[in-house]
């Protein structure tokens, strides 16, 4: 074993928490001031409003002070009223367990389910308000992380506000990786976090809330108040001459600061274009090697993760731990429904380069091979070159 479970790998090649870039690591060991100091209020101000421009929001996105499950379950407690009927749209194992939140708090929840290896097709939704248009929220995952598959969320958010419906929008994994804005998908409540692909430590969620979404919830006698699941009582929190709800995480907001600043300098589209490229060069090697993708088509396979078929006859678990204790390089398992039957190459952040994923086709392939699967990795790592090859 030449990478034991007590040494650090060499490559976190998962789906979060991911690698921090070494710079969001420096910013998290500068200076921890009071929080009501006045720079401290003028920078937690001036991050915010720098998210604000990454996100492309008209609105400046409130900053929860825990991971983004914090933020998907505060959505569920403070935007749906006791009177309303909810459809959540389920085609991954996060969209079914956000169908449990919002079930405590709904009058009647319905659902759309589709395969795990497959999306949502927006005509569904739009026949499902044919026949339910009592419909008031609707629940949507972006980037089904345990899939590695990618709703059509701009396209289901038209058909939710030709409804006056509101959209809850999972992006936890999906903003920042790819072309995505709250406005874009006209969401009430969008919900991602900097732990992805911004290259941050897990411990901020970022909620971009409209308008419509702020005064549903200001309407929901419900909606959590005083309380860690209260959006609400972060509304003006960003500004400088407002006190905070409670403590929040200075450390955090520093990092996040300097991750922002990382994003807007290489700029959005660069930053995309790198994910892209990781991805499709991964997935040419996943099939260079003679194995499968699990999206049932390429046009929906995300690029921030690429979920690979585990071969028949293979262990999962145990192919995951070959690649670490062998290679040194960790992928992620699935979840749930998907636990075994497939794993995860995270593109996030600073793991999303290039040449990460000609590491990670060698580490799978080899790892298959040293359990006696089948693995070409040679036509691999070759298939991923030609693809990063084929981008100059």
């Amino acid at each position: 074993m030449r990478y034991a479970t007590t040494r650090r790998p060499v490559l976190t090649l998962t789906t979060g928490p991911v690698d921090a870039y070494p710079e969001v690591l420096q910013a998290l060991a500068t200076t921890v001031l009071y929080d009501f100091d006045p720079a401290f209020l003028a920078h937690y101000e001036k991050v915010a409003r720098k998210a604000q421009r990454a996100m492309g929001t008209g609105g400046v996105p409130t900053i929860l002070h825990g991971e983004p499950v914090l933020a998907l379950e505060a959505a569920a407690a403070s935007l749906i009223a006791a009177r309303d009927t909810v459809l959540n749209l389920v085609s991954g194992v996060y969209g079914k367990g956000f169908g449990h939140w919002a079930k405590r708090w709904c009058r009647e929840l319905v659902e759309i389910t589709v395969p795990y290896d497959d999306v949502i097709d927006p005509e569904a939704v739009a026949a499902m308000f044919r026949e339910r248009p009592d419909i008031a929220v609707v629940s949507v995952v972006h980037h089904e992380t345990p899939s590695g598959t990618i709703n059509p969320v701009d396209e289901i958010g038209a058909i939710c506000a030709r409804h006056g419906a509101h959209l809850i929008v999972d992006a936890v994994s999906s903003w920042g990786g790819m072309p995505a804005s709250p406005d874009a998908c006209q969401a009430a409540i969008y919900v991602t976090g900097p732990s992805k692909c911004l290259g941050c430590p897990p411990g901020l969620s970022l909620v971009a809330v409209s308008e419509r979404g702020w005064a549903k919830m200001a309407a929901n006698p419900k909606a959590p108040r005083a309380s860690m699941l209260s959006i609400l009582d972060w509304q003006e929190a960003w500004r400088s001459d407002r006190p905070f709800p409670f403590t929040p995480s200075v450390a955090e907001i520093n990092g996040l600061d300097r991750a922002l600043d990382l994003y807007l300098e290489e700029g959005p589209e660069a930053v995309w274009g790198r994910h892209a490229l990781t991805a499709a060069a991964c997935r040419a090697g996943v099939r260079g090697l003679g194995l499968d993708i699990w999206p049932a088509r390429d046009a929906i396979a995300s690029p921030t993760t690429t979920a690979v078929k585990v071969p028949d006859g293979i262990d999962g678990a145990a192919l995951l731990a070959t690649s670490r204790e062998r290679y040194g390089v960790t992928f992620s398992a699935g979840r749930a429904e998907t636990l075994g039957k497939l794993i995860r190459i995270g593109h996030m952040g600073p793991t999303a380069q290039p040449i990460h994923s000609i590491a990670a086709v060698a580490a799978l392939g080899a790892a298959l091979q040293a359990m006696g699967g089948r693995a070409d990795i040679g036509g691999g790592t070759e298939a991923a070159m030609e693809i990063i090859n084929g981008a100059f």
